[in-house]
């Protein structure tokens, strides 16, 4: 029986994420394996070396992204550190899946977009969430006219996020912004990946309604597609998990595909459909009560394993990458469209 070939990865920034959700998805993978982690407190390093049976543990981002061992690359520093710690595992010829959002800003994300493009070295984003089952069959039921064409999109992705001393993502120079750039990205994303179409026209407000750092806690985005479609973003740091109601809902000329509790760092959630094969006349009694739903199974998965072994084969196989870095960078421009709507008070055009 033929061993299947495993891509070895080095983790860089493994902490937070990568401790909670990616390292375990390597080892959860089938096409991946762990070589190396780094993180820049050597006793953390060490401990997830442990932990994880890593082959080797750095301090120092270049050391891991030069080590022989180390075939791929995961970065998962404060966003701030990943245009200098991405030039590096270019510079060491390596492939890279960079989590989101890309960088702190567009211009930095260009800069490493286009250092891997001149070496020609896979450059994926860390969107996870396309891995979900309801997720990729909500595109899939979408892409196939089952609610006909998209009319509103609508997603809420929120957390409790209090004051924490030196938590990077309360910090614009650490973070690039808040609950917008951290989680709104997700379904920006998402909406886009799912309909096809960029975003055209962003208007926006955010607000600190409940904490104080200097980053928002709050945002709202109206975004309107190419194709028309008008679609409603929000993002908070300040709703309490157990009170939360993630969810990504489209709706369409002929029904809608409902997606209550489907986005989060867990593949779960239910996906409800509504098509029509045809619609009736105006309804002038405004009577019709709530749409008739049929649940949509689900294949649940660990999205993280899935996402790395997606990057995996494309390493090592020359798949297309399901989620390349471009379009986290077209996500990004979309955040950064409604940081300069709500600081001008103007909707903003993308080309």
């Amino acid at each position: 029986m033929t061993k299947t070939r495993r891509l070895r990865f080095g983790v860089i920034g493994a902490g937070g994420i990568a401790d909670r959700r990616t390292l375990p998805g390597i080892l959860k993978s089938e096409h991946a394996a762990l070589a190396a982690v780094m993180n820049p407190k050597e006793a953390d390093a060490r401990r997830l070396q442990e932990k994880y049976g890593a082959q080797a543990a750095y301090t120092d981002a270049k050391a891991l992204a030069e080590d022989p061992a180390v075939e791929a690359v995961y970065i998962a520093s404060p966003v701030g550190e990943h245009l200098r710690q991405a030039l590096l595992v270019c510079a060491a010829g390596k492939p890279l899946l960079i989590e989101k959002p890309l960088a702190l800003n567009c211009k930095e994300g260009q800069q490493i977009i286009a250092a891997f493009a001149q070496k020609g070295l896979p450059l994926a984003a860390g969107f996870m969430m396309r891995f979900g089952a309801h997720t990729r069959r909500m595109r899939a039921l979408f892409q196939a006219g089952e609610i006909g064409p998209l009319v509103s999109a609508y997603a809420r992705f929120s957390c409790w996020y209090p004051q924490i001393p030196g938590a990077w993502r309360q910090r614009p120079e650490t973070a690039g912004g808040g609950a917008l750039m951290d989680m709104g990205v997700h379904v920006i994303d998402l909406i886009t990946w799912m309909a096809k179409s960029p975003v055209r026209q962003v208007m926006a407000m955010q607000d600190n309604q409940t904490f104080h750092y200097p980053v928002e806690d709050a945002a709202c985005v109206l975004m309107r597609l190419e194709n028309g479609a008008l679609c409603t973003v929000q993002s908070h740091f300040n709703i309490p998990d157990e009170a939360a109601d993630w969810r990504l809902d489209l709706f369409g000329t002929r029904g809608c595909l409902l997606g209550p509790g489907i986005l989060g760092q867990a593949d779960g959630g239910q996906l409800q459909l509504h098509s029509l094969k045809e619609t009736g006349g105006y309804n002038s009694r405004q009577d019709g009560g709530p749409p008739s739903l049929t649940s949509v199974p689900g294949d649940f998965g660990d999205l993280y394993a899935r996402e790395i072994d997606s990057f995996s084969l494309s390493v090592l196989r020359g798949k297309p990458l399901e989620a390349p870095a471009g379009d986290a960078l077209l996500a990004q421009r979309v955040v950064e469209a409604a940081y300069r709507s709500q600081r001008e008070g103007v909707m903003v055009t993308l080309d």
